[in-house]
């Protein structure tokens, strides 16, 4: 199978109100909208898309209609911090406060509307231990 594209689908009851969310705060645009189902693309990338799905759709196997869960999206970025700052001006919650960690990552976890975690991260140098468990061309400099 040779993917052609790849990107996470949100499941929710508000379709609308979801889509909203990650227009205001993530920079994102519509590329397509209807009452069911708001594709979303990074207005900065167009290789960063985010579909947003009514939980309940007939599309969706009855297996899996209902709500997300168990999901964090992580949005690699160049300046944590000034988003940071964004996310808590706008009052969004903070389920991890802005930090460094051993591992390699300056990042914080806030959530959309659904309570999907958004980890917001920049790669930075790991400490020592962590290093060691990088693939050569995967450590963050």
């Amino acid at each position: 199978m040779r993917t052609t594209q790849y990107y996470p689908v949100i499941l929710t009851p508000d379709v609308a109100g979801t889509a909203a969310f990650y227009q205001a705060h993530f920079r994102f645009r519509p590329l397509f909208e209807s009452d069911w189902y708001v594709h979303l693309q990074s207005a900065e990338d167009k290789r960063v898309n985010l579909g947003i799905v009514a939980g309940d759709h007939e599309t969706i196997p009855v297996e899996g209609q209902g709500r997300v869960s168990g999901l964090i999206l992580n949005f690699e970025v160049k300046d944590p911090d000034r988003i940071y700052e964004q996310v808590k001006a706008a009052g969004l919650p903070i389920l991890r406060t802005l930090r460094d960690e051993e591992f390699g990552q300056r990042h914080f976890i806030t959530a959309d509307p659904n309570g999907v975690m958004i980890d917001v991260i920049k790669p930075i140098p790991p400490s020592g231990p962590f290093a060691e468990q990088y693939a050569p061309e995967a450590l963050p400099q």
